[in-house]
Order: C-alpha cells, then sequence, then structure tokens
C-alpha cells in the first residue's frame, strides 16, 4: 500500500530539510528546490536512513513557470496529504537602494507561489476531506524591521492569509488543517546566503535549531493550532506587539533599527581590524 505523500518546498536545506528528515519514516516525500546536488544527496540519505522514497523536483518558485509545474503535481496526486511551503529568503538593505529585481522575486516566492500551491492544494485535499498545509512565515510577521521591508511584510501576509484560510475551512466544517509556522532566528543556511552575522543579530538564546521549529511544528498541526512560534521569548515578544499602540510600536521599532544597525557597523568594523592585524 502507497505511503501518503508530503510536499515540502525549499527542502535542500535548513527548516525544509528538517522537515524532510522528521516526517521521512512515516509518508513519502516530494522534495522542491533549485539545487539538484542538495536535493539528490538528501534523497540518498533518506533512502538510506529510513527507506523513505523521496522524489526530487527542481524548481525555482520565483518563476511562474516551475510554480505552476509544482502546483499541478499538487492538485492532481492521489496520495499527497500535506504541503510545507517553506522555500524563502530575506535581504538587507533600505527598499529603494535594493534591486527591484530581488524585491520583486521575494514577493512572487513568499506570496504568489504560496497562493499557488495552497490552491493546488487545499482544491485536492479538500475533496477527500484530510490533510494540512503548513506555510512557514515568520516572528517578523509581527513586527517592522528596517533593512527587511520586503521580508516583514510578505510574511505578514503568508500569516493573515492562513487565518482567512482557516476560518474558511472551520466554516465549511472541513477536516483539512492549515497553520502559519512563525520561527525567530534558527540556525540554517538563511542567514548565511544574506551574508549576515548571527552574533550581530541576537544572542544565543534567541537562535534554535531547525529541529526544535521543525517538531514544534508538528505538535502544533496535531492540535490544529493555527499560529505555531516555537520558543517562548518569542510568543511572548509576539503577545507584546500585538497589544501596543501603533504609535508605542513604530517609536520601539525605530529605536530598535538604530540598535541594530549599530551593532551591524561595530561587527563589520571589528572584522575588518581582524582582518588587518
Amino acid at each position: 500500500m502507497a505511503k501518503t505523500l508530503i510536499a515540502i518546498t525549499g527542502a535542500s536545506s535548513g527548516i525544509g530539510a528538517a522537515f524532510a528528515r522528521r516526517l521521512a519514516p512515516t509518508h513519502d516525500l516530494l522534495l522542491i528546490a533549485r539545487r539538484r546536488d542538495k536535493l539528490e544527496a538528501l534523497a540518498a540519505e533518506l533512502a538510506k536512513t529510513s527507506g523513505c522514497k523521496a522524489e526530487i523536483m527542481v524548481a525555482d518558485l520565483a518563476l511562474e513557470e516551475d510554480t505552476a509545474m509544482v502546483a499541478e503535481r499538487l492538485a492532481s496526486d492521489p496520495h499527497f496529504i500535506l504541503l510545507v511551503n517553506n522555500a524563502g529568503f530575506g535581504t538587507k538593505g533600505r527598499f529603494w537602494e535594493s534591486s527591484l529585481e530581488i524585491q520583486e522575486q521575494m514577493h512572487h516566492l513568499h506570496v504568489m507561489a504560496t497562493v499557488r500551491l495552497t490552491h493546488a492544494a487545499l482544491r485536492n485535499l479538500t475533496r477527500r476531506n484530510s490533510g494540512g498545509v503548513i506555510n512557514v512565515a515568520s516572528v517578523a510577521s509581527f513586527v517592522r524591521s528596517q533593512g527587511s521591508v520586503s521580508y516583514c511584510a510578505t510574511k505578514t501576509w503568508m500569516t493573515a492569509f492562513t487565518e482567512g484560510l482557516y476560518l474558511e475551512l472551520k466554516g465549511a466544517g472541513s477536516k483539512v488543517r492549515v497553520q502559519a509556522l512563525c520561527p525567530g532566528f534558527t540556525y540554517s543556511e538563511f542567514h548565511d546566503t544574506m551574508g549576515a552575522d548571527r552574533s550581530a543579530l541576537a544572542g544565543a538564546a534567541m537562535w534554535h535549531s531547525a529541529e526544535f521549529v521543525v517538531d514544534a511544528s508538528i505538535a502544533g498541526l496535531r492540535r490544529n493550532k493555527l499560529f505555531v512560534i516555537p520558543g517562548w521569548r518569542y510568543r511572548l515578544l509576539a503577545s507584546l506587539v500585538s497589544k501596543l499602540p501603533s504609535a508605542v510600536r513604530l517609536r520601539l521599532e525605530t529605536v530598535g533599527g538604530r540598535m541594530r544597525a549599530k551593532q551591524i557597523l561595530e561587527a563589520q568594523e571589528a572584522a575588518r581590524r581582524l582582518a588587518n592585524g
């Protein structure tokens, strides 16, 4: 008897790969990402360690044609049971000073690819009245951050979108579940790709492993929990920020942005001094 199939975008590393390793013992997997070599290595690892059938699909979900290819598969596979919309990236720098192309790619990946894949998934899952969708957002969806305007905005959209789907599914009496996973700082390639210095972003207590984030997500999905924010510090932060008047929140975020910028500059200067002996 065929196992149920879980599709994971951004599966080549970080949270996506952690989802794959956690779910491989009990499910077949569709691993979706841009880097074929990483996907092939992960599929081989999972086959060896858990006997999992892991199919790879090389796709850049910032491209419409690749998104359409993945959506077609999700809409038609009778064994498909869960979609993890995890693919994403961040940028640094003021919005108007950064590349417009990169900003548009982020919006397409975080928003339009999520729309298209979720629509295809739910058309399939609601007919069978089972399964679910996990949208990997961020604790950044509850705040705004200088230098990450599009990232915070698209992740905020993702949480609002997931909440709306939750209400529609509940109103329709559907057993299909949706979740907005909102992690804070997570050890992965995400910040390496951005060229960000982790120590300048936050102290060690604010960093979680990808496995910790994934375990919280899976546990939350079992309980049909809409918002999953791994780590008590981040849950407290999200709770406090959501209750602040807009004027107070904006003031705090302005001050916080200045402090982060100063820390980053100091870290860069220290690295230069070390490099120059």
